[in-house]
């Protein structure tokens, strides 16, 4: 099975110079590519194990976000924060129909001050209100050692359809998102990653909605179509998106009755720039019309702009773009 429509984009290929710029970023792909590649007829899959299964924190659990994980940009009080443990730093629109999303994310291995903590950077497609019915897709990067046993740096994706409370699960542990690519593979380390000062990495992720069958593909770079979540496991996304997100989310589990020290993008903060804090680039919404184009009335959201922040901005081969990120516990950030 293969889209019938295909997101027509103002950022074409023949815009893309061969040659390395300053501000540009090199060839990324997976780890596992080292060792070979999968046949004709069969999807690249992350085996799961034992120790996988162990580190969870129960079988219901395995596999699946916490309740109240999304970012909800007008509710930044504290008790959310406390309730919640997770933090996000992000770019948003909404009060419109958005049928899919598109964004060049880089690419970082984050440091994870606890097992049971992550960090990632994505894209959410949500529908809905924020209570319990809501409805999200989720496509990016996470380093996560409870979820694969190691700190590599991983492709991911997740949906829910009522709010993380029963529906949903990240990449194929559960039945709802439908693989075809037998070259990249849902889980799998992500290689190179960027260094402070050194090369810088990024992927590109599109999802979409379909408009004759109702299904949500994913598109990684610009050369694989992943799979699709079959339209009939949304209630609110079997018609439109009401909010689109991008950015970076930590959880923050205060082991030791102080903010984690796990890094979210970078590591540093939007003000160090290209090199040094992670971005987004080129981000888009696809329209009413299947177009991509580039979104209107963007904001930003944090809880604590002391320990993670993001600052958007505008111009260039770079379209609407921003950077985000920080450490975490510092003397600002206690």
């Amino acid at each position: 099975m293969t889209p019938n429509f295909h997101p027509e984009g103002v950022f074409a290929q023949n815009k893309v110079s061969s040659k390395m710029k300053q501000g540009s970023s090199r060839t990324i792909t997976q780890l596992w590519h080292m060792n070979g590649k999968c046949p004709e007829g069969t999807i690249a899959v992350r085996r799961t194990n034992k120790d996988d299964m162990l580190r969870a924190s129960s079988i219901k659990a395995f596999g699946k976000k916490k309740h109240k994980t999304i970012p909800q940009p007008r509710s930044a009080d504290p008790d959310l924060i406390s309730q919640s443990g997770h933090q996000h730093a992000i770019a948003y629109v909404d009060g419109d129909k958005y049928y899919g999303a598109k964004a060049t994310i880089n690419v970082w291995e984050p440091k994870i001050q606890q097992p049971n903590e992550f960090s990632l950077s994505q894209i959410w497609i949500l529908g809905g209100s924020f209570g319990e019915d809501l409805n999200s897709i989720e496509a990016g990067w996470q380093v996560s050692p409870d979820l694969y046993g190691d700190n590599h740096t991983r492709l991911f994706t997740y949906w829910t359809s009522d709010a993380y409370q029963a529906t949903g699960c990240y990449n194929l542990l559960c039945s709802g998102f439908i693989q075809i690519s037998n070259e990249i593979a849902m889980g799998a380390s992500i290689y190179p990653v960027s260094g402070y000062h050194g090369s810088q990495y990024d992927i590109t992720i599109l999802v979409w909605k379909d408009p004759k069958e109702g299904n949500w593909w994913m598109q990684f770079g610009n050369d694989y179509v992943l799979g699709y979540w079959p339209g009939f496991l949304f209630s609110y996304l079997s018609d439109s998106a009401s909010m689109i997100e991008w950015g970076g989310e930590i959880v923050n589990s205060e082991s030791d009755g102080q903010h984690t020290s796990t890094q979210m993008g970078s590591g540093h903060f939007p003000k160090e720039g290209f090199g040094k804090a992670s971005y987004f680039k080129n981000i888009q919404i696809v329209d009413g019309s299947n177009n991509l184009r580039v979104p209107k009335g963007i904001d930003t959201f944090t809880e604590q702009s002391n320990c993670y922040d993001v600052q958007i901005a505008k111009g260039g081969n770079w379209g609407s773009y921003f950077y985000f990120g920080g450490p975490g516990r510092t003397p600002n950030c206690p």
